[in-house]
């Protein structure tokens, strides 16, 4: 980053030089420079405008940066400052609350907030700006200036900022929360976990730590944990709706879904406004198959709050629903309105990309996904390098002679069958075929691998080399650790399955803590795969999926790593390509159950009449029977999609 082009108009502003401040500011945007250094000149340049009286100037600067960083609280301050000085008042407030909400931390909006709030005698608004200052002013100063830090993005700062104050104030529990809470931020979840759970057991009266914690358990799919830490805290206020719905959650996770169902009905009987109860309503009753109650629930959701594209998006995700001419307007004026969230915007876009592709309108539903996925990509923070490094880590490390030592070690138990691959692959469909079979349970994409690739990891780069340290002994007690881990997600059969595609890059470590544990390669032809993934709109981990160029590489990573396993573990893994089981069902499902040691049911053939909680996109397909309409989706994007054709290195076939 070129700091000297910042360093002198910040002194200019310091100075109290605003004009001297845009003048060197609008010379550096003159220039070629990099975007996260037109940003912060932007900023400056709109700080030094207002304060030089250049209001409209200024607007106008202030808007140009909200539209490159539309999570950038403090330029909805900036905005706010402005249109206060212009007398616009209501303009005002509304951009005031647009940067608390993006950074809850910031005092000065609050402040401005409560004087106006005043003035219009908005009492239970001025309570409630009062409630967020008194916070404020109630931490410690160091850990507020860290808040402030983590919510504009400057994890590392805040991150250090907090352990030298915890250096001098051990166990302070809000920095510990605070700390927790970065950690999530930068997906050191490990770290993160054991912060809440000491903060919880040192201070079992501190409830935002054990919100924060209920929150991690779920992400980190610990969901029968996670039930136990909500109960606590429903046991000291029985009818908090928010400890219920997180207890519902939690429960949806573990495939109580029926009874989760009843704890959102009953919040929802006293409550009917709540958007985001009859979202995470309708999305049990999904995973139920119950997918005329979801929509109904999606609907309400978007009709309580009318900018929810969370909502539209879940319709959209039903891959069934088809959206009105009415919803197809709101969501096109919500997808381009300046003070609706990235997050509502994303949705909303992901949602138009569908339903357009629906009425095969195929350039305009291009470029909402286009557009979805570039907003998206910018908070993703995805690194191509970083995924060679990794899969570099795996190849150097895991060789025929490396396993062949430790042959002896791990866990001999045949339980677990991994499913692995790309999302949208088809690896929902496998399972659903598996967990038709009378001797194998069907769970989810279970977190428990990753997460204790996490906890090996400890410091950015330790794993997988750090295997090396270990003595053979842990490997069986970290295959003990999976089992009892997992035993949540089972219903007593002698196998049991997990989902999770992201453990292709992890098998090396299965095969030594599980060496009995089946694998199964979920495979689909690339184009399709990797443009399904493009217009699916991940709740997390796939971060590579928002740019075909990212997404064709990955796909070409994950090639080259399973062709590496295939070597050293020959024999081990069962790949199956999805256009197979397409021509040939049964063919296809006698050689899945051969390989996992299963005799034949016919059970496993009509899959479609199986009833099981499902919660991933692919749910209402794998409640039909097969169809092979999804093959070819990608050719009517054909023209679109060069920049994913150079990534994988393959040109499509002309002739169909």
């Amino acid at each position: 980053m070129d700091n000297s082009s910042i360093d002198n108009v910040k002194q200019a502003l310091q100075a109290g030089n605003s004009e001297l401040a845009i003048s060197l500011a609008q010379q550096e945007l003159a220039r070629q420079v990099e975007p996260l250094v037109i940003d912060e000149l932007y900023y400056m340049l709109t700080v030094a405008q207002r304060l030089q009286g250049q209001l409209t100037e200024a607007l106008a600067s202030v808007l140009i940066l909200i539209q490159r960083q539309p999570d950038y609280a403090r330029a909805h301050q900036e905005k706010a400052y402005i249109l206060l000085a212009q007398k616009h008042n209501n303009e005002a407030i509304s951009a005031f609350l647009k940067a608390t909400r993006l950074n809850p931390a910031l005092l000065s909006s609050w402040s401005k907030l409560q004087l106006l709030y005043q003035q219009m005698g908005e009492q239970a608004a001025l309570d409630f700006c009062a409630q967020q200052i008194h916070f404020l002013q109630s931490l410690p100063k160091e850990i507020c200036g860290a808040r402030d830090l983590m919510y504009e993005g400057k994890l590392f700062v805040a991150d250090n900022l907090c352990r030298r104050y915890l250096q001098g104030n051990k166990h302070n529990a809000e920095a510990m929360l605070l700390l927790a809470e970065i950690g999530v931020r930068l997906k050191v979840y490990h770290d993160a976990e054991f912060l809440l759970e000491s903060c919880t057991e040192l201070y079992p009266d501190f409830i935002r730590a054990k919100t924060e914690y209920v929150q991690l358990l779920a992400k980190l799919g610990k969901f029968a944990k996670a039930k136990d830490v909500a109960e606590s805290l429903l046991a000291k206020q029985a009818d908090n709706r928010h400890y219920l719905a997180s207890k519902a959650g939690a429960m949806v996770g573990i495939g109580e879904t029926q009874d989760a169902i009843e704890i959102y009905e009953t919040i929802l009987q006293k409550s009917p406004n709540l958007a985001n109860i009859h979202l995470m309503a309708g999305h049990a009753y999904k995973a139920a198959g119950q997918l005329n109650k979801a929509i109904t629930a999606y609907q309400q959701a978007y009709q309580q709050r009318p900018e929810f594209g969370d909502a539209y998006w879940s319709l959209a995700n039903t891959k069934t629903y088809r959206f009105s001419d009415k919803e197809l307007a709101d969501m096109q004026s919500l997808s381009k309105h300046e003070n609706v969230d990235s997050e509502d915007r994303i949705h909303c876009l992901f949602a138009l990309g569908k339903a357009f592709e629906d009425r095969q309108e195929f350039t305009l539903s291009f470029d909402y996904y286009r557009t979805g996925n570039e907003l998206r990509k910018r908070k993703a923070h995805y690194d191509n390098d970083a995924l060679d490094e990794q899969i570099n880590q795996q190849l150097t490390l895991f060789s025929t002679e490396y396993f062949a030592q430790r042959a002896s070690a791990g866990h001999k138990a045949p339980d677990p069958i991994f499913i692995v691959g790309l999302p949208r692959a088809g690896s929902t469909l496998l399972e659903q075929i598996l967990a038709s079979h009378s001797q194998v349970d069907g769970t989810m994409e279970l977190h428990n691998i990753l997460s204790l690739v996490s906890r090996l990891g400890g410091k950015k780069g330790q794993y997988p080399e750090m295997l090396n340290s270990l003595s053979s002994d842990y490997f069986a007690k970290f295959g003990q650790q999976y089992l009892d881990e997992t035993q949540y997600y089972r219903q007593g059969a002698p196998f049991f399955i997990d989902k999770m595609p992201n453990n292709f890059m992890h098998i090396g470590l299965i095969k030594l803590i599980l060496p009995n544990a089946k694998i199964i390669d979920a495979r689909r032809e690339p184009f399709a795969c990797c443009f399904s993934g493009y217009k699916q709109l991940f709740a997390e981990g796939q971060e590579f999926s928002y740019d075909l160029n990212d997404i064709g590489h990955y796909y070409q990573a994950y090639e080259k790593l399973m062709s590496h396993w295939d070597r050293v573990l020959p024999g081990q893994i069962l790949r199956v390509q999805h256009e197979d089981l397409l021509d040939d069902l049964e063919g296809q499902v006698r050689r899945i159950l051969d390989y996992c040691g299963l005799e034949f049911e016919a059970n496993c053939l009509t899959f479609y009449n199986t009833k099981r909680a499902i919660k991933t996109p692919s749910s209402e397909q794998v409640r039909q029977p097969l169809y092979r309409s999804a093959m070819e989706q990608w050719r009517n994007y054909q023209e679109f999609l060069t920049p994913l054709f150079k990534a994988l290195g393959k040109e499509p076939d002309t002739d169909k």
